[in-house]
């Protein structure tokens, strides 16, 4: 409970209140001449009266001593009744009837009241002191030297360290060299004013996560709702009470120290997503590591139906090739090699499922689906035989033996997605339809392309095509009919399924 000297000083309200409630009872005849359709708003304006009524005798009787409990009630009912007078004001517009200079009365004596506690909230403050205070780097702008010292050294007291800037400029000068945790801004200033400066802070990337706290020498409401608009964090008005200051300070630096904790935490998240994306990217498509990414559950284990178009590859007497050269220079045979094949892949919006030595599997279809998936396949398949000219020269150069390569394509359902175990998995597909694939590849000649008949059925190009033949594969009971692709012709205008050729040579 507060001393006796507070609860003398909290009853110094008393007198407004009452008149207050004297002068609402009056409204009623006022509405009733004037403005009837205001009755109910009257109405209930009269009843918020008699409960500030009813209070008033509350506190008078001592039943209600507690500083901090009447001026939260009285607040509540006094902010009630401004409420009233402001939605009434609004209907009257611009109407200078004797009802409305009634109302802007009755505001006024509202205010005057509420700055009642105003005048004695210095009291009995020392038990609300915070008992977490969070110290930061505070700057303070404002043009006048004695606030900023009088600021400064409430700030100094809290253990803060303190900035100090007298104009906009300064302000931005500092900011570029240290690292602020909140900022103190002045609302009247000869430069620029505080809602025109909180404007330019909050277009800065870097600076406008920075809270900002208002502080008025006068009770200038409209830019202070400006600069609530523009980013303030909150406002107060001179003469501050020290200890509210405080408060507001320690939950301001509190929250910018929350931003730069979640600021380190999006950056540290950015900076393994470009990891993943720089070193599985040289392996899988970007497809599939930016759904990766994108969806935690793709990285779950097991998969779903798909009819894709595999492609597989394989460089021709490789056994042969690397027992002749050293183990470094199959290697970089190798990634002359694999990379360029990658890379054509990826063009035609293929998956490099994998490496198996010098063979590549290839996926399209998966784990995005397209119309084109066969025809973009064909594509990439003629374009890399063409580009083993390239690579051959290239092993020229660097006194490395030329290669051939062979290529199978081969249409039908897989099942795609995450095989391994949780520990170690990795993106693939399995199914008939690869195993069909692989087969195939093993009767390619060196610099051919063979296309399964479901591969032809699938595509929508105008393809140059051999003979079909029938292939026994192993472990494979039904034989399998295959087709040496020659070339494929430009897209002609309105080619669709119905109209779409197979030139057999």
């Amino acid at each position: 409970m507060e001393n006796i000297t507070t609860i003398l000083k909290a009853h110094s309200w008393i007198p407004l209140s009452r008149q207050l409630v004297t002068e609402i009872h009056g409204l009623e005849k006022l509405c009733s001449d004037q403005r009837p359709d205001l009755a109910s708003d009257v109405g209930k304006l009269q009843a918020v009266s008699h409960k500030l009524d009813e209070f008033t005798q509350a506190v008078l009787a001592g039943e209600i001593v507690s500083y901090s409990t009447i001026w939260h009630d009285l607040r509540n009912l006094v902010g009630t009744i401004m409420g009233y007078c402001e939605l009434m004001e609004e209907e009257l517009e611009a109407n200078r009837l004797p009802l409305h200079q009634s109302l802007a009365q009755l505001h006024e004596l509202c205010q005057q009241l509420l700055d009642k506690d105003e005048d004695i909230a210095d009291i009995s403050t020392a038990e609300y002191l915070p008992t977490n205070k969070v110290t930061g780097t505070i700057l303070i702008v404002d043009d006048q030297a004695e606030s900023r010292e009088i600021l400064r050294r409430y700030l100094e007291q809290g253990q803060h360290n303190v900035l100090e800037a007298n104009g906009g400029q300064q302000m931005f000068e500092i900011l570029a060299s240290n690292d602020v945790d909140l900022i103190l801004l002045d609302l009247i200033l000869p430069e620029m004013h505080g809602d025109e400066l909180l404007q330019q802070l909050k277009l800065d990337v870097h600076l406008r996560a920075i809270p900002v706290i208002v502080v008025s020498g006068n009770k200038d409401r409209e830019r202070v709702i400006l600069c609530i608009e523009a980013g303030a964090e909150d406002y107060l008005f001179k003469p501050f009470n020290h200890v509210l200051l405080q408060a507001r300070i320690s939950a301001g630096v509190d929250r910018k120290r929350l931003h730069n904790k979640e600021q380190l935490y999006r950056d540290e998240l950015e900076r393994n997503q470009r990891f993943i994306r720089s070193v599985f990217g040289r392996y899988l498509s970007e497809e599939i590591v930016s759904t990766l990414l994108e969806d935690p559950d793709g990285l779950d284990l097991g998969g779903v139906q798909r009819k894709v178009s595999v492609l597989m590859a394989d460089i021709r007497g490789f056994t042969t090739i690397s027992e002749q050269l050293p183990p470094q220079r199959v290697v970089r045979l190798l990634n002359n090699y694999l990379g360029t094949m990658s890379e054509i892949i990826m063009k035609y919006n293929g998956t490099v499922d994998e490496f198996i030595g010098d063979a590549i599997l290839a996926i399209f279809g998966a784990p995005i689906t397209r119309e084109d998936d066969s025809d973009r396949a064909i594509r990439c398949a003629l374009e890399m035989q063409a580009a083993m000219d390239e690579i051959n020269e290239r092993n020229k150069r660097e006194d490395l033996p030329e290669i051939s390569m062979g290529i199978s394509i081969n249409t039908g359902p897989v099942v795609a997605g995450n095989i391994g175990s949780e520990k170690r998995a990795k993106y693939g597909v399995v199914g008939h339809t690869v195993n069909q694939t692989a087969r195939i590849e093993e009767r390619c000649e060196a610099g051919c392309i063979l296309l399964s008949e479901a591969t032809v059925d699938d595509c929508e190009a105008v393809l140059s095509i051999g003979e079909s033949r029938s292939i026994q594969a192993k472990g494979i009971l039904k034989e399998i009919n295959v087709f040496e692709l020659k070339g494929i012709a430009p897209q002609a205008n309105g080619t669709t399924e119905s109209n779409k050729e197979v030139v057999k040579e």
